[in-house]
């Protein structure tokens, strides 16, 4: 009977440390999760007690379906000998076990890459594909897979070539001759994932190639990081992390394997939060944190933000709050902690929505001009869907700058128009192409003066005041061959902000975008919203408000509204005639709207809802 009492005892015991795993390693219901570990960790490893702690506590906060173990980094090679340990270790746990190269020569000195006219780097990087291939059956290049390289013997190789074609046709192969084909040769089931970094508009120059290398690798992966859109040196604006991984999924349809955040550069806990709640907003089936190293990081000391707190929608205090110890933080509040509670909360939210939809765009493929735009855009509310093809068949097209490096671009406006679907093109749009066949559409001149703008007019007689001045260039049309909607006013004169020309069956619209592209969040809510009823006013919703604040639309009729603004904010949801309820999915809120009037001849069928948003925080909504 002491027998039966102890082992039942020892069972009780066993099923609540059971218990109590499952619960710390439970998975994520809408997407899985990896972290990426640098070479240096994985030497770091040979050292089991730092290994086994490090996931321990890792592993207590946040779930890990995979780690990709790096093989090379800074011409670093792992002890083969040694990965294959490792791999056992993560394997008992149940964590799966992919591969990872980074083929730099020096990170650290601006980022220096291999040069592939060099015959030992070339062997070098064939070697490490081959080690890498013979042990994971999935293997990803990190940020690094292009070229910067201008020795002599790359000067020679290029010839007569611009850099950027001479870098596009020698990445290309050496993809196929450094890493497919030993790789595959090795281990014929392997997946090859190219991993691309978050600067996108500038690829080509480099040698990453959006066109072709998707088409040889297996799949793509997206760096989604933007860390802080001011301070951080490259100024990426928060939307970018949503947008970027669409655009890619729309490159490479089913095959973009998900979306990639680091911890640098986030001044408060709710900006590294953001990054990778945007990545998942974007239906991203995979996240990966980098890195191992940086999961084990404790909290920074000044990462709470005033702002922060019950009722946002990342709450530092609460997360925090276990492991205060006086003033100070444990040693187990890690970063780890951090993404495990932004993870888990976004969870929730995704199993409401749909696919992504928004309002479509077209950038072509190494084309480049108003660099990022389309990120600005999605700030103020107006929800991005970038294609790399033409998207012909949407009622309503946005085509910025880079859209002129498509020959054909004119006569694709004149169809859509023929057909009876609208085109909205841009002030760069127009700059490039007004003396190369758009003046058949319509006759406006992008001058080369500029004016200083505070004050808009909306229609004849709305007189709205902007925060701050902005520079706008002027634009000049011939008087009833088109017309301006909205109006820049500077010095007792006025310039289109808002213009539309009607030609055959549709309506061609010029919006003006300011030379400095962040004054689109200093636009009166007036004008933005004016704007959005043109752009998005064919979406099932539109939202109403200032700047900073974007909207995110899903093709089962739900949205999310996330406001970047640090102080709380108030919104008008607008629902179009098809519908009539607005609910918060969450709180299963039933929200009060009212009739829309047009200001002419009553109401228009739509509806408005009041919305408030807390600072940094998102909300979820059906329409119905």
């Amino acid at each position: 009977m002491k027998k039966v009492r102890l082992l039942f005892a020892l069972l009780c015991v066993f099923m609540l440390f059971s218990i109590q795993f499952v619960w710390a390693d439970e998975p994520y219901v809408n997407f899985k999760t990896a972290v990426y570990a640098r070479v240096y960790e994985v030497q770091k490893m040979q050292d089991k007690k730092w290994l086994e702690s490090t996931f321990q506590q890792m592993n207590e906060h946040l779930h890990i379906d995979k780690i990709y173990l790096e093989t090379h980094r800074d011409m670093v090679v792992i002890d083969e000998d040694e990965l294959v340990k490792m791999i056992k270790f993560f394997k008992k746990r149940g964590v799966q076990t992919s591969g990872g190269i980074t083929v730099t020569v020096n990170e650290r000195n601006l980022f220096e890459t291999y040069c592939y006219t060099n015959p030992e780097h070339r062997a070098k990087l064939k070697e490490v594909v081959e080690l890498t291939a013979r042990h994971f059956d999935e293997l990803i290049l990190d940020d690094f897979f292009f070229t910067s390289c201008k020795c002599d013997s790359c000067i020679k190789a290029k010839g007569d070539k611009s850099w950027t074609r001479f870098r596009l046709d020698l990445m290309e192969e050496a993809a196929r001759e450094l890493i497919l084909e030993p790789a595959r040769a090795v281990n014929p089931e392997i997946t090859v994932i190219i991993k691309y970094p978050n600067w996108y508009e500038h690829f080509q120059g480099l040698g990453f190639d959006l066109e072709r290398e998707p088409l040889l690798f297996d799949k793509i992966y997206t760096g989604t990081e933007t860390r802080d859109g001011v301070y951080s040196n490259q100024h990426l604006q928060q939307y970018q992390g949503y947008q970027i991984f669409r655009y890619f999924e729309n490159i490479a349809p089913g095959r973009n394997g998900g979306g990639w955040v680091d911890t640098y550069g986030s001044r408060t806990a709710d900006r590294y939060a953001e990054q990778l709640w945007l990545t998942l907003l974007a239906k991203a089936p995979e996240i990966t944190m980098f890195d191992y190293r940086q999961m084990t990081w404790p909290l920074p000391k000044q990462w709470r933000a005033d702002w922060q707190g019950e009722g946002t929608s990342f709450d530092y205090d609460a997360m925090v709050q276990p492991y205060l110890k006086g003033d100070s933080l444990s040693a187990e509040a890690t970063m780890a902690l951090a993404a495990g509670t932004a993870l888990k909360q976004i969870d929730e939210a995704l199993g409401f929505l749909g696919n992504p939809v928004g309002l479509k765009s077209y950038k072509p493929y190494h084309s480049t001009g108003e660099d990022f735009l389309h990120n600005y855009l999605g700030m103020v509310g107006i929800p991005m869907d970038l294609y790399p093809q033409f998207p012909a068949q949407a009622d309503m097209i946005l085509l910025t700058e880079s859209a002129k490096f498509d020959s054909s671009i004119v006569s694709k406006i004149k169809r859509q128009l023929s057909e009876g679907q609208n085109v909205v093109i841009t002030s760069g749009f127009l700059r490039a192409l007004q003396e190369k066949g758009l003046d058949d559409i319509m006759e406006l001149q992008y001058t080369n003066r500029k004016s200083l703008v505070k004050q808009f007019l909306l229609g004849r007689s709305t007189l709205v005041s902007a925060p701050e001045e902005m520079l706008i260039p002027q634009i000049q049309y011939l008087t009833n061959d088109s017309w301006e909607f909205i109006s820049g006013l500077d010095g007792g004169i006025g310039w289109p902000v808002l213009h539309r020309a009607q030609y055959s069956k549709g309506y061609l619209f010029v919006l003006t975008i300011p030379d400095n592209f962040a004054d689109l969040y200093n636009m009166p809510v007036e004008v933005l919203n004016a704007i959005r009823a043109v752009l998005v006013g064919n979406q099932f919703v539109r939202m109403e408000g200032p700047g900073q604040i974007a909207l995110f639309l899903y093709d089962n009729q739900t949205a999310v509204v996330h406001s970047f603004k640090d102080e709380p904010v108030t919104i008008r949801l607008i629902i179009n005639k098809d519908y009539n309820n607005l609910v918060d999915l969450f709180s299963t809120q039933l929200i009060e709207g009212e009739a829309v009037d047009d200001g002419w001849d009553g109401e228009t069928g739509e509806k408005a809802f009041n919305v408030e948003l807390k600072p940094h925080s998102y909300r979820v909504f059906q329409i119905n």
